[in-house]
């Protein structure tokens, strides 16, 4: 056979194996079927008798495809284990203790924009052939570059099912929230509520039962995103039926601690305070279910308190291990603020936190105020106050001035 010919059956082997990769890359096959594409086509096509591929995966190259080795190679090795000088085309990998190479006889790195995206490891069938390692290094990038940008791309749609998923999380969330909160001279209502991201994970509500009966509240459900705010429209819907019927604190609170339980088997919680007012009794109850202790001012005598009376979180035993229900009476005029833990939880920039004791001797530096003047003087402490710390949780504070 003439060496012309020899070329030339080269040259198609090749031209083959190259419509084969482009062929299933056209037909958007999975990488798993690429993969097998691949190293078919490198042991039949190719003077190729053992092949090994490494891929890029983050912090670390994961082995993709492993023909014919017979000593032991790592599953994975960590990108800063691998050092690739292109000066001299030196490869070095750091594995540990019982791992070799040796065997291997070449090498090909595959870099797309100067990022290494594979290691290719070969070894010839034949010694007396040459490897055309220019082809099988321009074939290896070939299918290296499409698996990453099917990577690329997936990681976009997800990324635009996840924006999706938060807008309509968010939507769930704003329509959970009351849409006007009382301005009249028996009750004025104020709240301030920063998220931390889209969507945050506190809650907050005030019922008017009837003239003489009115209900508050304020939450905080453990994690974010779409599963916080699918429990929370949940949470909502069933207090809110629980209000229709009854004004028993106590059965409310159960009946909500059961739902959750029953809904997440324990794996979510919610901190919880629900407080109730009877303007003809002048009596306020609560339970507080290991929420933030809101600050009651009791502005003729001008004092203050935090209630803490009630029981543990909600949604994480299936029975809650006790409760009480708080009461205080007499009530004429007060004011009290509710809050969740990411007012009390923000940081300076020397992540010094904010803490309840400062907020309660500002509480108490400013009682009998007007809630929207109380928020616009507190914000403004904060603001102050943690300039250069970073926010990490939802800030929300409910106030509330009943006369």
């Amino acid at each position: 056979m003439t060496v012309q010919l020899v070329k030339y059956q080269k040259k198609e082997l090749e031209l083959k194996a190259l419509l084969e990769i482009t062929q299933a890359i056209n037909e958007n096959k999975s990488a798993a079927v690429l993969f097998d594409i691949f190293k078919f086509t490198c042991l039949v096509h190719l003077n190729i008798k053992s092949i090994l591929l490494y891929m890029s995966n983050y912090d670390h190259f994961e082995k993709k495809i492993s023909h014919g080795i017979k000593s032991k190679v790592p599953d994975a090795i960590l990108s800063e284990k691998i050092n690739f000088d292109k000066a001299s085309g030196e490869l070095n990998i750091e594995v540990g203790e019982g791992f070799s190479f040796a065997e291997l006889e070449n090498y090909l790195p595959v870099f797309h924009k100067e990022k290494m995206l594979a290691i290719l490891f070969l070894k010839k069938k034949d010694e007396k052939e040459d490897l055309d390692l220019d082809f099988t290094q321009a074939l290896t990038n070939i299918m290296v570059v499409a698996l990453e940008n099917k990577r690329f791309a997936k990681r976009q749609l997800e990324q635009e099912r996840l924006n999706k998923e938060m807008e309509i999380a968010s939507n769930v969330q704003r329509m959970l929230f009351p849409a006007v909160l009382p301005q009249t001279d028996k009750l004025k209502a104020k709240v301030t509520y920063i998220p931390h991201s889209t969507v945050g994970g506190d809650y907050y509500d005030l019922i008017q039962k009837s003239e003489e009966e009115v209900f508050f509240c304020i939450a905080d459900v453990s994690g974010k995103g779409m599963p916080a705010a699918l429990l929370m429209s949940n949470f909502q819907a069933a207090l809110r039926t629980l209000l229709r019927s009854s004004s028993d604190l106590k059965m409310i609170v159960e009946q909500l601690n059961y739902t959750i339980f029953d809904n997440t088997k324990g794996e979510r919680f919610i901190t919880f305070f629900l407080g109730y007012y009877n303007y003809k009794k002048r009596e306020l109850t609560y339970v507080n279910a290991g929420h933030n202790p809101p600050v009651l001012c009791w502005e003729g005598e001008k004092r203050t308190e935090t209630l803490g009376a009630g029981t543990t979180v909600l949604g994480a035993f299936e029975e809650l291990p006790f409760l009480e229900v708080g009461k205080r009476n007499h009530l004429k005029g007060f004011t009290l603020h509710l809050y969740t833990d990411g007012l009390t939880e923000s940081f300076d920039k020397n992540e010094k936190e904010y803490g309840d004791d400062r907020f309660n001797q500002f509480v108490k530096s400013n009682l009998c105020l007007d809630p929207s003047v109380f928020h616009q003087l507190f914000f403004e402490e904060l603001r102050i106050f943690s300039t250069g710390g970073e926010q990490r949780d939802d800030i929300t504070l409910l106030s509330l001035r009943l006369q």
